[in-house]
Formats: C-alpha cells, structure tokens, sequence
C-alpha cells in the first residue's frame, strides 16, 4: 500500500467535494489568498515561481479541481500525482514544504476564503495529508507523512 492510499470515508470525500463547490465561484480570489499566505509563511519558496502568478494560480485550481474529483478513486489520481511530484522536484521543492503549503491550503485559501461556510477542515486534512503523502513518497521515495504545522 503507498503512503497516500490511507481511505478516506465516503462522508469525507462528500464533505470535501462539496466544499470545493463553494470555492469554484471565488477560484482567483482563493488562489491569490493561497499564495499570499504560502510566501507570508515560507517568503524562501517565492524564488520557486515566475513573477506572474496569474496561470500558476490557474495550475492551482486546475490540480485542486482533479484532487478533490479523484478523491472517491484514490488510485486513479496516482500517475498525475506521481508526475506532479517528481515534477515539483526540479522547481525545488522539498518535503518539508508540504506541511507549509497544507498549512495555507487550509488556513488561508478554505477557511478563510469560505468564511462560515468552512466546515470541513478534517475532512480537507485527511485529503491532503493523503495526496501530500502520496507526493512525497512518489518523488523521494521514502513514504513521509505531511503533517500540518
């Protein structure tokens, strides 16, 4: 079994994919909040992308969108998320940013963003700790567990 494929409840995938619904209307605004937060958070990580932000903040969403789609059918997200990660490796990411980006996915981008409709932060947790674990053992190897700070 790989470090991701930790089951989610049917009520989770529900939770999280629902939420996302609500994101789909404020995308440029949740993304723009995101990185915001992940540069206040890790301001070493900025170097990592271009000047504009305007289609990485497009990628963003685009991958968010496929996550939380493939979330019932954790195995079919493997091979993008696999290319994803060893692809995240050139742009130097390393895996102690998966805490970080959790950190802003979750504060800043979900709770933030959709304010008193947030309702989901465990379900959102277990959703990226999975795929984030899956990432980190797809490109280094070694399964790794991407706790929230």
């Amino acid at each position: 079994m790989l470090a991701g494929e930790k089951q989610m409840t049917p009520e989770q995938v529900a939770l999280v994919q629902e939420s996302f619904a609500k994101v789909a209307p404020i995308a440029d605004q949740a993304a723009i909040m995101f990185y915001d937060r992940l540069f206040e958070l890790a301001p070493q990580v900025k170097t990592m992308f271009a000047a504009d932000m305007t289609e990485q903040r497009r990628k963003l969403m685009a991958t968010l969108a496929f996550a939380v789609n493939g979330l019932a059918n954790f195995q079919s997200m493997l091979p993008a998320a696999s290319a994803l990660a060893k692809r995240h490796i050139a742009y130097g990411a390393k895996p102690e940013h998966y805490p970080v980006v959790g950190a802003a996915l979750l504060w800043r981008t979900l709770e933030k963003g959709l304010g008193d409709a947030w309702t989901a932060e465990a379900a959102w947790a277990a959703a990226y700790g999975a795929l984030s674990s899956l990432m980190i053992e797809q490109a280094y190897g070694r399964p790794h567990a991407a706790e929230r700070p």
